[in-house]
């Protein structure tokens, strides 16, 4: 059967008869088109119309025809769309990007509360380190106004006030890459760390330096007691030591710090000082002077890096709600862009098959139109 013939065929028992048009479908080139199966694209366009009985009717058939054919061609090319309901490569769905908004916002939440808790915290810390600054303080003028010096030579030890949390910042990092630089002028100095941040840090690269190391350091506002036990482990060494840095974080506001050392001599580097004689002391108090020293140093470096670990932790809880702000923000407007094309394809396809179910019906009103204009009526009276 041709694609433009019209075969017309006597229904049993009826006086009327079918009016096959097949059409073949052209294959839509866009790649939104459907390309269905390969029986898809032939259509049977059928309309019933009565059979021509005398000249009249074979003019209104004839007349009749071209139009079913081009109702026929117009309804076979008109092309389906499908609504962007599964993106393109690259691009998230509506479940996806409300998945991510919903873990953005839990993780906002979390960050907020964070922040809230450290700066509880620091007020805490920061009356802490008032007290153990008064302290380190007495304790270092001691050494001051009698002018000790370390000696050429002399054996150097290491104490890193780390601690054991993160989410702060960059604090920790900052302490190893002090602790790096101090290493590089003396490579033979030993390493006592307290905490695991620090000392993750330094193990990869000077494991040999370490002889000493504490943990569940900085889980609370650090005390005298905890200072005096790791004084007492860092004495306990086999090997004496002339010169003990502690090496913390200094506070300076609540945006900034900076890495400071404090230094405690041996008994002997305090003897040999240029204004020792200054001071009344018995020889046999000078080693207890040494570790009530070495104790109130680590004490003033274990509060004061506490109070700068609170404050660079609600610094960065502070600036992670904003970014999470700006994240929810930008998402939120995928959300609602994508979720606004998905709605525009599904109008567009709802008005794709309306204005389809309307090309059915424009064949018959195009005959009833001919019927009955001034040319069908002259017809019918002529017959």
């Amino acid at each position: 059967m041709s694609a433009r013939a019209v075969c017309p065929a006597k229904i049993a028992g009826s006086s009327e008869a079918i009016a096959i048009d097949p059409v073949r479908q052209r294959q839509a080139q866009s790649p939104a088109h459907i390309a269905g199966p390969p029986n898809s694209f032939i259509t049977l366009r059928i309309s019933i119309l009565p059979v021509p009985s005398s000249p009249i009717d074979a003019m209104l058939a004839s007349a009749a025809r071209p139009a079913l054919r081009r109702a026929s061609v117009a309804f076979v090319s008109r092309p389906t769309t499908v609504a962007a309901l599964t993106p393109a490569a690259g691009y998230a769905t509506l479940r996806e990007i409300e998945g991510r908004l919903k873990s953005i916002r839990n993780i906002e939440k979390i960050t907020n509360t964070m922040k809230v808790v450290a700066s509880t915290k620091l007020n805490r810390a920061m009356r802490a380190m008032s007290e153990s600054k008064a302290f380190g303080e007495t304790s270092n003028k001691v050494y001051e106004e009698a002018e000790t010096k370390v000696p050429q030579e002399a054996k150097t030890l290491i104490v890193v006030a780390s601690s054991d949390k993160g989410l702060c910042g960059g604090i920790h990092s900052a302490l190893s890459k002090a602790t790096r630089k101090k290493l590089l002028d003396n490579p033979h100095a030993d390493l006592v760390i307290l905490g695991e941040k620090c000392k993750a840090q330094l193990q990869r690269e000077k494991s040999q330096n370490i002889v000493l190391s504490f943990a569940n350091v900085g889980k609370d506002i650090p005390t005298f007691t905890e200072a005096q036990v790791i004084a007492d482990h860092i004495f306990q060494l086999p090997k004496q030591y002339d010169n003990i840095e502690v090496l913390f974080n200094s506070y300076l506001s609540p945006v900034s710090y900076d890495q400071k050392t404090i230094h405690t001599y041996s008994v002997d580097s305090f003897q040999e000082s240029a204004n020792f004689s200054a001071f009344e002391i018995d020889d046999e108090e000078l080693p207890n002077l040494r570790e009530f020293s070495l104790a109130n140093a680590i004490y003033w470096a274990l509060a004061e890096g506490h109070a700068c670990e609170q404050s660079a932790r609600r610094n960065a809880m502070d600036n992670a709600s904003k970014n999470a702000g700006e994240m929810i923000q930008k998402f939120q407007i995928l959300f609602n862009r994508t979720r606004q094309a998905v709605i525009t394809g599904e109008l567009v396809e709802i008005i794709t098959g309306e204005s389809t179910t309307e090309s059915c019906y424009a064949v018959p009103a195009t005959i009833l139109i001919y019927l009955f204009s001034p040319l069908g009526a002259a017809a019918s009276e002529e017959s």
